[in-house]
């Protein structure tokens, strides 16, 4: 493992927060500069090559003695249990490579289904399933989007799963499924309930554990996204009369839409911060590039076009992490957050987008090469305006709720 350092990635303690999660990003960009970025070609090679997996082992290693494993689990299952705001602080450093967060047990979609197991399983279910996920013996997807219904509106999903005796009888059809060609196990978001059933359209949907060697659970097809399978990482699925025990059900019947909420309201703080700190790196990689590059009989920084984008660049940084930082905060206070959930899910992508794109106009040609990171952070800005709901969903449902409040005689709290 090298122990070259880029020295790209210096963290400072922030004012206001606990010694313990100050040490914890520090600590978390000593391992990310010296022992990830600098290896990101092999950390980023081929499924199944050697020394990938031998140097992400070794890192791994390092990150499990270093107390920084699965931030996001309680110590009682074998994470660190750093806390919702920890967490979001340390997304920031780890989203500087995006090799980082396998190494640190947090590689989507399996973090997110552990959260899921932890809080909604059964002991037997955890022991089954989460214990072999953390250790990483098991791999898992999250099947929920599906071709034939709008991606924005889970609560049009067709897939369903009926009772028949003691099994669940699963059929249908989902895709834009990441994992699933590894994936042990589905995390498969049915339709349990008829329209009108008591509870209404939030108290229709079920959580159920599939095993992917289930006779009639088929991957039908990899598919590609921006031109690549993704080493066949993203898939669509059919169920075909999937039978599997109702004890894989997870939670309550019908209790799969509030988990979802669960899942997907934390994965949008974590999802933006993670944006954040790509945003940061994006930044200091073309700042560098301007005081090296001359062009035109000067160095890029002396062109005051150019230094627009760093103004620029650096405004939508501090904006995006602000607005992050301060929804987490109202999570964090047991505050309704769904507005501010909804606006990060708009605006900081969207900044992201823009601080990669001028990152990229300044490195010219280098910059839409896979040699540079760029190329794969502007792909990834600009699917994260779909991914999680698209920005026309989350705009609308922001000017609902402030119109909600003041038709109902308040003003909007802007200390909330």
């Amino acid at each position: 493992m090298s122990n070259a350092s880029l020295n790209v990635l210096k963290v400072e303690p922030i004012r206001g927060l606990s010694d313990k999660i100050n040490k914890v990003r520090q600590d978390t960009a000593e391992i990310v500069s010296t022992y990830i970025i600098p290896e990101e070609k092999i950390l980023y090679g081929a499924e199944g090559d050697g020394p990938r997996v031998k140097l992400q082992m070794e890192v791994t290693d390092l990150v499990k003695r270093s107390g920084l494993w699965a931030p996001h689990l309680p110590e009682d299952y074998g994470g660190m249990g750093l806390g919702f705001m920890g967490l979001a602080y340390m997304n920031e450093i780890l989203a500087w490579s995006m090799a980082s967060k396998r190494c640190f047990g947090l590689s989507a979609p399996n973090s997110g289904n552990q959260s899921v197991l932890v809080k909604y399983g059964t002991e037997e279910q955890k022991k089954k399933w989460l214990e072999p996920l953390v250790r990483g013996e098991m791999e898992s997807c999250f099947a929920m989007t599906e071709p034939d219904v709008a991606g924005s509106n889970p609560r049009a999903i067709r897939t369903s799963a009926v009772r028949d005796g003691d099994e669940w009888v699963i059929n249908g059809r989902k895709w834009f499924i990441s994992n699933a060609n590894r994936a042990d196990f589905a995390i498969t978001m049915c339709r349990t309930e008829v329209d009108g059933a008591e509870g209404g359209v939030n108290h229709m949907m079920t959580q159920i554990i599939v095993p992917t060697d289930t006779p009639g659970f088929n991957i039908e097809r990899a598919m590609p996204i921006w031109g690549h399978t993704a080493g066949e990482a993203t898939c669509e699925i059919t169920f075909s009369d999937v039978r599997v025990p109702l004890e894989n059900q997870l939670g309550q019947r019908g209790s799969g839409h509030a988990a979802a909420q669960d899942r997907l309201g934390a994965g949008r703080v974590y999802h933006c911060m993670d944006c954040v700190g790509q945003m940061w790196r994006a930044f200091d990689l073309m700042v560098k590039r301007m005081t090296e590059r001359e062009v035109h009989g000067g160095l890029q920084e002396t062109k005051q076009f150019l230094q627009g984008f760093i103004a620029d660049s650096y405004m939508d940084i501090q904006a995006a992490r602000l607005m992050t930082i301060h929804c987490a905060e109202v999570i964090d206070s047991g505050n309704n957050p769904r507005t501010d959930i909804s606006a990060i899910k708009v605006f900081v992508p969207n900044a992201f987008h823009r601080v990669v794109d001028r990152a990229m106009q300044v490195y010219g040609g280098l910059g839409v090469c896979s040699d540079l990171p760029l190329e794969g952070m502007y792909k990834h800005a600009r699917t994260l305006r779909l991914a999680d709901g698209p920005d026309e969903v989350h705009r609308i449902l922001i000017a609902k709720n402030v119109l909600k409040r003041y038709h109902s005689g308040q003003c909007w709290d802007f200390g909330v």
